[in-house]
Formats: C-alpha cells, structure tokens, sequence
C-alpha cells in the first residue's frame, strides 16, 4: 500500500486563542467542508473542544451521493498548538490528520498535514490517480477560500465617541 501526503498551510489574521477555538470545535468542519459532501456530525456527541480520546461520528456522501460512515479519535492534543485526528472506521485504509497552529506577526499560521492510504490494493491507487487526489485537493482548496471568509481579522476598536442621533 502506497502511503500519501497531503499538506497545506495558511495563515489567517487571527489570534492564535481564536484559532484554536475554531478549530478544535468539531462541529466547524461542516462549516469548511464543500457542501456536496453532505458532512454531518452524527448524534449523541460530545461537544466540548478536543480533547484526548474524543470520538467522533460523521456521514459523509462522498460518491454519488451514498452515505458513509466515518468515525475518527482526537489524539494528540496540545493545546493551543496541535491536534491529530485519526480514522478509525471509513473510506481510508489509513487517515490521520495533523493540525497544527504558530502565533505570527499577522495572525496564525495552520499547517496540516494528512497522511492517508487507500483500501483495495492497486484498486485504490488507481482511484488515486483518477480521483481521490483531485478530490482532497478540491476539499483543501474549498476550506482554504472558506477560511479566508469567515476568519476575518477582529475588528479594531475606534478612537473617540462617534456618537450618532
């Protein structure tokens, strides 16, 4: 089985605080995943941020449309800096996602990293080449666009009273 690497990184114009409040809260991934993925966060769930040993159920539609099941663990976690999420049932033979996250002069840097093997032998890696990659990188791609909209710098406070009547 071939083992795949996929990383990316961000810097957003936020605080490293605000950044790990938002990532560390499972529920805003749906709120960053394409919407044709039809990720959900399935219920009961635990909704504190992550933390060691957190488990996780979604659905997912990844292809045509047919749901799927996808339960990761939260391992790894140091807080502000990084978490890992790993799948433990799902489409990969192997998933495991590091987030990590550096204070900077502008903001924060997000580094991701997902290492990730496909099932089914050659079967797998051709779906790879054809598919799968494309598709991971669409994911990242739509999440990076997304992230810049939504992570907006916090506004400034004004000088002075502008008082209006």
């Amino acid at each position: 089985m071939a083992r795949h690497v996929l990383e990316r990184s961000q810097t957003l114009p936020i605080t490293l605080e605000r950044a790990w409040d938002f990532f560390s809260t499972p529920r805003n991934l749906a709120l960053i995943t394409p919407p044709g993925l039809g990720l959900s966060i399935r219920e009961p769930f635990d909704d504190r941020p992550a933390f060691n040993g957190q488990l996780i159920t979604y659905t997912v539609r990844p292809l045509l449309r047919i749901p799927l099941r996808w339960v990761t663990r939260i391992e790894e976690v140091s807080a502000p800096v990084r978490f890992v999420d790993t799948q433990l049932q799902g489409p990969y033979r192997l998933w495991r996602h590091t987030h990590a996250f550096e204070a900077v002069p502008n903001g924060v840097h997000m580094r991701d990293r997902v290492e990730y093997e496909l099932p089914l032998g050659p079967l797998g890696e051709l779906a790879h080449m054809l598919w799968v990659r494309r598709e991971l990188d669409r994911i990242f791609d739509h999440r990076a666009l997304t992230l810049a909209t939504i992570l907006l710098p916090e506004s400034e406070p004004t000088g002075g009273s502008d008082v209006r009547s």
